[in-house]
């Protein structure tokens, strides 16, 4: 709108874009389940497939939820098992990232990629899509490979929002750039906080990108602006620990947390799948939105 806004203290918190568009033919080729309107027409192709080659891919190495493309083949997989129909299809994960999660780890990346081989999901790391043909179904890699699908899912590739990307803000990553411990960007009394921001971690990956990291990094910086507003240090500092549930369909899930700062890897635990895990993300998701609104 051209409006120009002024503060005393400022906090970015504009999230991630998706950018469907940015890999030619994917648009029209699949399903992006990372909306909603994607979520429910997948929904509706999965009830329609009966046999065939179910593929999920990632569209980029960094995205929202780290886990959630190995849930959509997991739910994929408890889907068609329940209709027992699992036989009658193959369901296949290409990911641009060279191993599941590997950001949390090396001893989470093989736990995942273990729960994809239990349930017969073949895994494919190192995959860049550089293009689809959706009339073909078929899909492009930046390796010289390519992958025919009767069904498509995928997450696409996030970029910052446009007016983020056309500030001062932006950094050489597209991102905005903050210190890691108080979310404060090069600007004085300006912060970031969420999957708007980059930071860089030692094993050579940014810190994912996640609501359980969102909301420690805003908690660290209103408790920070609200010592500095009343004359006092801001002492907060965000640590970099956090957790994840990953969904493994039949009412079970896994759960990953630890230190995500540690160095020279993240120090992640990561605890097989069970009923209790579920049920514990279940309680969270309540007991958050209700404490919350």
């Amino acid at each position: 709108s051209g409006a120009i806004l002024d503060a005393d203290y400022l906090v970015v918190s504009l999230g991630a874009e998706l950018a469907a568009e940015a890999v030619p033919g994917l648009r029209a080729a699949g399903h992006n389940f990372y909306t909603l309107a994607g979520a429910a027409g997948l929904r509706a192709a999965l009830g329609s497939l009966q046999r065939g080659r179910i593929v999920v891919l990632t569209a980029a190495p960094a995205y929202k939820c780290p886990a959630a493309p190995y849930e959509a083949a997991l739910l994929i997989d408890a889907f068609y098992r329940k209709r027992g129909l699992r036989d009658a299809v193959a369901i296949e994960v290409f990911a641009a990232e060279p191993g599941p999660m590997a950001v949390a780890g090396p001893e989470t990346s093989a736990a995942v990629k273990q729960l994809l081989e239990a349930k017969g999901i073949a895994y494919h790391p190192e995959h860049q899509v550089t293009s689809v043909d959706a009339a073909a179904r078929r899909i492009v890699f930046a390796n010289g490979a390519n992958a025919e699908f009767d069904l498509l899912a995928y997450v696409p590739p996030h970029r910052a929002p446009r007016v983020v990307r056309e500030s001062a803000l932006v950094g050489e990553t597209g991102w905005i750039a903050v210190d890691r411990h108080t979310l404060e960007t090069r600007f004085p009394q300006v912060f970031a906080i969420g999957d708007v921001v980059s930071i860089p971690l030692q094993l050579g990956k940014p810190l994912p990108k996640a609501g359980v990291f969102a909301h420690g990094e805003a908690e660290v910086v209103a408790k920070n602006i609200t010592s500095l507003i009343l004359g006092r240090d801001a002492s907060e500092r965000f640590d970099g620990h956090g957790a994840c549930f990953i969904e493994n369909g039949n009412g079970q899930a896994g759960y990953g947390g630890g230190d995500f700062y540690a160095e020279p890897k993240p120090i992640v635990k990561f605890r097989a799948p069970s009923w209790r895990w579920h049920l514990a993300k279940v309680l969270l998701e309540k007991s958050w939105l209700h404490l919350k609104a």
